[in-house]
C-alpha cells in the first residue's frame, strides 16, 4: 500500500460586513458581476453575505499560511471598493438569518426549494481542512480512527457563541444549526470502502441524494478528489488558528498512516460516545471537560489536547516540519479560542458592535489587503 501523500487544502467561509452598522451584508452578486476575475479562487455560498474561499493543493502547513494570507487579502481587497469589511467567524454575533438573500444560482435555489427554512436558517460559516489519501482503503481506516479527535480539535476553533443577539451559552453554536441538516453528524465506523461506496450508491440510487457531495458528515471521503474532508469547524478567526488545526488533523492521518505501516492501529470508539465529547466541546469548548474513553473518566479538554499533541502525533511532526503550527494549539489554550475572546469583548463592552469590530481586527491579523485584487467566482 502506497503512503498517503498528506496534501493540504483548506476552504473558508467568510462574512461580509457594513462597516457602519456591522450587519452581514449581500454582496456576492455584485462580485458575480465583477469584469476582473481569475478562475477559481472565490465562490459563492448559499447566502449572498458568505464568501467561500479555497487555497490551492498544499504540501505544508506552511503554504497553506501563505495561501490564507493571500486569499483573505484578496477578499479584503474586493470587500474594501466596496467599504465593506470580512470577518471570519462561526456565527454573525446579531444578524438574523430570517433577512438574509439567497444567492440566485440554480443550486441554492434548489437547496432552499429542498430544505426551505432549515436553508434559510444556515447562516453559518465554517472551516473545511483536506487531507490527500489515494488509497481507499486506508481513507476509511484514517477516517474511522480520527473521527476520536474531532471533539477535541472543535474546541480549539471554536467560533459561534452568539445567534441572533443573544449570547447562547455554547461555545460553537454553529455545531447546532448545522445538525438540522440530514446526513450530518459523527459518521459511524465503516467496514471498509465498498460499505462505504455501497451506502454512498444506495443513496443515489433512491433518489436521497445526486451524488456524495450531499452528505454532509463531520468528516467524508470527498465525492470528486482523494482526500479525506474534515468539515466539523467553526471558521477560524485568526490566520494562525486555521494553520494549526490543519497542521494537526495533517499529522493525525501522518500518524495512523505510521501506525497502519506498522501493522498497528488506534482504538474505535461508537460514534455515540464520539458525540457524547463534541456536545461537550460545543457547549463548554476549552473550559470543559471531555471522556477519556479508554480510561472511562473526564479529563480537562486542555488536558487531553495536550495529551493527543505531546502523546499521539509528536513523533510525526518533526518530519512534517509542522512542529511549530501545531503547537500553536498550546497558543489557543492560553489566550482561549475565538469564542472565548468574543465573549469577553462583550463582558467588558456589553456591546455586540465591539464584538464584530473586534472580529474585523483579529480576522486581518497577518495579512496584506491587496489594493487591486483580481478574481474570478468558480460556480
Amino acid at each position: 500500500m502506497k503512503a498517503p501523500s498528506l496534501t493540504l487544502g483548506i476552504e473558508e467561509e467568510y462574512q461580509i460586513i457594513d462597516p457602519e452598522t456591522r450587519e452581514l451584508r449581500s454582496y456576492i452578486t455584485e462580485l458575480l458581476e465583477s469584469d476582473h476575475m481569475i478562475m477559481g479562487e472565490i465562490k459563492p455560498e448559499l447566502h449572498q453575505s458568505i464568501v467561500e474561499v479555497g487555497t490551492n493543493v498544499c504540501r505544508t502547513p506552511q503554504e497553506v499560511r501563505t495561501e490564507l494570507r493571500r486569499l483573505r487579502g484578496m477578499v479584503m481587497g474586493l470587500a474594501a471598493r466596496k467599504d465593506l469589511k470580512v470577518v471570519a467567524a462561526g456565527t454573525h454575533p446579531f444578524s438574523s438569518w430570517m433577512t438574509q438573500e439567497i444567492t440566485p444560482l440554480e443550486r441554492y435555489i434548489g437547496v432552499k426549494q429542498d430544505m426551505q427554512d432549515l436553508a434559510q436558517q444556515l447562516l453559518i460559516f465554517g472551516t473545511h481542512v483536506h487531507v490527500g489519501i489515494e488509497d481507499p482503503e486506508f481513507l476509511i481506516d484514517a477516517m474511522n480512527v480520527s473521527r476520536y479527535f474531532l471533539p477535541h480539535i472543535l474546541c480549539l476553533s471554536s467560533s459561534s457563541p452568539f445567534w441572533m443577539g443573544r449570547n447562547t451559552g455554547l461555545k460553537s453554536y454553529r455545531s447546532v444549526v448545522f445538525r438540522n441538516f440530514p446526513r450530518t453528524g459523527v459518521p459511524r465506523i465503516m467496514r471498509g470502502w465498498a460499505d462505504f461506496n455501497e451506502l454512498q450508491e444506495t443513496l443515489v440510487a433512491t433518489r436521497c441524494i445526486p451524488d456524495g457531495s450531499k452528505i454532509y458528515w463531520d468528516l467524508r471521503p470527498h465525492h470528486a478528489y482523494p482526500t479525506l474532508e474534515f468539515r466539523f469547524l467553526d471558521v477560524c478567526t485568526r490566520v494562525e488558528e486555521a494553520v494549526c488545526v490543519g497542521a494537526i488533523l495533517q499529522a493525525i492521518i501522518a500518524k495512523l498512516w505510521k501506525l497502519r505501516r506498522d501493522n498497528m492501529t488506534f482504538r474505535l470508539y461508537p460514534s455515540d460516545l464520539i458525540e457524547e465529547n463534541k456536545w461537550r466541546s460545543v457547549r463548554y469548548g476549552l473550559d470543559g471537560n471531555l471522556i477519556d474513553f479508554g480510561k472511562q473518566k473526564e479529563s480537562s479538554a486542555r488536558a487531553l489536547i495536550r495529551e493527543m499533541l505531546e502523546w499521539f502525533v509528536d513523533d510525526v511532526v518533526d518530519d512534517l516540519g509542522s512542529r511549530a503550527e501545531v503547537m500553536y494549539a498550546l497558543r489557543i489554550m492560553e489566550e482561549g479560542s475565538s469564542a472565548d475572546r468574543q465573549l469577553a469583548v462583550y463582558e467588558r463592552t456589553g456591546d455586540l458592535k465591539d464584538v464584530v469590530d473586534h472580529l474585523i481586527a483579529e480576522t486581518e491579523e497577518g495579512v496584506t489587503i491587496d489594493p487591486n485584487p483580481s478574481v474570478q467566482v468558480r460556480n
